[in-house]
Order: C-alpha cells, then sequence, then structure tokens
C-alpha cells in the first residue's frame, strides 16, 4: 500500500462510513462500504472463520481495498492521482465491471481506443490530461446513476447520495497533489 492508496482510501471512506445494516434497496449490511459477502470471502481466502462486518478490522478494510479494488481496477498503472482516485472510487461503488464500462465509454467520447484488455485502457489513460479525463468520466458515472434511479424505483432514493459523492470527487480531484 502507498501514499496514493491511502489518499484514495480517505476519500473512500469519508462516504462509505461506518455500519449500515440491511436496508430497502440494499439487503447487505456493510462497515467501511465492505458487504458482508465480500468479507466472508476474503476471510475464507485468508483461512479465517467468518464473523459479523460490525467487527471488521480497519487493518482489513484497508488490505480488502487494496487487494479487491485498487489492485483489480489497476491504479498501479495509472500516471496520475486524480484519475487513480476517480477509478478506485468507482470501482468501489460500482464494481469493476461497471468501472471498467465507463472507462470504455470515457476513452470513445475522448476519441482514444478503448478496446482490448484493463491494462490496454489505462495505457490510454496515461495520454489524456488527468482532469480533462476526470471530468469526461464523472460525467459518464452521473449519466448512470441517473439511469439506474430512472429503471429502479427502489433504488433512485439513492440519486442525491451519489450525485453529491460525484461532486465531492470532482472537488476533491482539483485540490489533491
Amino acid at each position: 500500500m502507498n501514499e496514493a492508496f491511502r489518499k484514495a482510501l480517505k476519500f473512500v471512506l469519508k462516504w462509505e462510513g461506518g455500519y449500515t445494516p440491511p436496508q430497502p434497496g440494499d439487503p447487505n449490511p456493510t462497515n467501511y462500504g465492505i458487504i458482508q459477502r465480500v468479507y466472508d470471502s476474503w476471510r475464507k481466502e485468508k483461512g479465517l472463520p467468518t464473523r459479523s462486518v460490525k467487527e471488521i478490522t480497519m487493518q482489513e478494510v484497508e488490505q480488502i481495498y487494496w487487494e479487491r479494488y485498487w489492485l483489480p481496477a489497476k491504479c498501479e498503472l495509472v500516471k496520475s492521482l486524480p484519475a487513480k482516485m476517480v477509478l478506485f472510487d468507482t470501482c468501489v461503488n460500482m464494481g469493476l465491471g461497471g468501472m471498467t464500462t465507463l472507462l470504455r465509454k470515457t476513452l470513445n467520447k475522448l476519441g482514444y481506443p478503448s478496446t482490448g484488455e484493463l491494462t490496454k485502457l489505462i495505457e490510454q489513460v496515461n495520454k489524456i490530461d488527468p482532469l480533462k479525463f476526470a471530468q469526461v468520466f464523472l460525467e459518464e458515472r452521473r449519466a448512470r446513476y441517473r439511469a439506474i434511479a430512472q429503471n429502479n424505483p427502489a433504488k433512485a432514493r439513492f440519486l442525491k447520495g451519489w450525485l453529491n459523492r460525484v461532486n465531492d470527487l470532482e472537488k476533491t480531484i482539483k485540490e489533491v497533489k
């Protein structure tokens, strides 16, 4: 784990907060944004017994975010901190598939090749001005949230929070170094 990861994780944890019990539209208990089934899976991989996500430690939180989100999103290959933060936060919030889909759409809009494996896509990201990349990517993310809310009334109540998070991320990446 490195300083870029720690800065990005600080942003994620600001929005993911502490323990949240199951609720309508989101049946999974979470703590620090880690859902119970992810925590169970991670603990089994480590040869540890499962337990309530309420009991997750900060060391486990950091390891899970590093292993399950930062590394799979190829954030280590991204040159700029703003782009790292945008990709990592999106991977946390939408999963690797959702992040990759938005990445392809963003690259298409910016006129860059959007085919091939994620490593190839990251090579394209590194050719783009980081703030321009982030601006277009976050607009795609906003559009995706609006589509989710429009197509799924049970999730529509989350739209304002999702958009607030994106707005805060957009502000934060302009301030990071």
